[in-house]
């Protein structure tokens, strides 16, 4: 079951893809920013890759509102690093490699049958509570507009 609207978003600390630590708490407090955290499952994969993209070119909107976009998937760092370099993404790709999928499984979005994360979109305010979230199949790309919506109503 996917953390619900209202609770206190998990804390994470984990890597991205240039091997800097990123913990959602200190995005949190006075001087803080939202954070849309987007788990998703494999990166390279092609509807991961068009939901990246999306947000790479929506990465301006998402600066705009002072939000953070952190994507997090079981990729390693070295996973994370290719895949960003070659999309052009330069905002966190976070490696929840190890202890395998343990930021999916503290959100509720991992699929331990097939060892990754689902599509589990969590809106994050400064206080560090989930102010909204969706979680889809894995065969079902999410909008990115939904985030932005999400984002202008805090």
């Amino acid at each position: 079951m996917a953390v619900a609207v209202g609770a206190t978003a998990p804390d994470l600390t984990l890597q991205d893809q240039h091997g800097r630590t990123v913990r959602l708490s200190d995005f949190r407090g006075p001087g803080g920013r939202n954070v849309v955290l987007v788990f998703y499952p494999h990166a390279f994969s092609g509807t991961c890759t068009g939901e990246l993209q999306e947000l790479r070119e929506r990465a301006g909107a998402f600066e705009e509102r002072d939000a953070e976009l952190l994507g997090c998937s079981t990729d390693s760092v070295y996973a994370q690093r290719a895949f960003a370099d070659g999309e052009g993404i330069e905002f966190p790709l976070l490696a929840d490699f190890w202890p395998h999928g343990a930021a999916a499984r503290a959100y509720g979005v991992f699929d331990e049958e097939r060892g990754r994360a689902v599509r589990g979109t969590f809106v994050i305010d400064t206080a560090g509570v989930v102010r909204w979230s969706i979680v889809n199949p894995v065969h079902e790309a999410r909008d990115s507009g939904a985030y932005l919506k999400a984002l202008a109503e805090i």
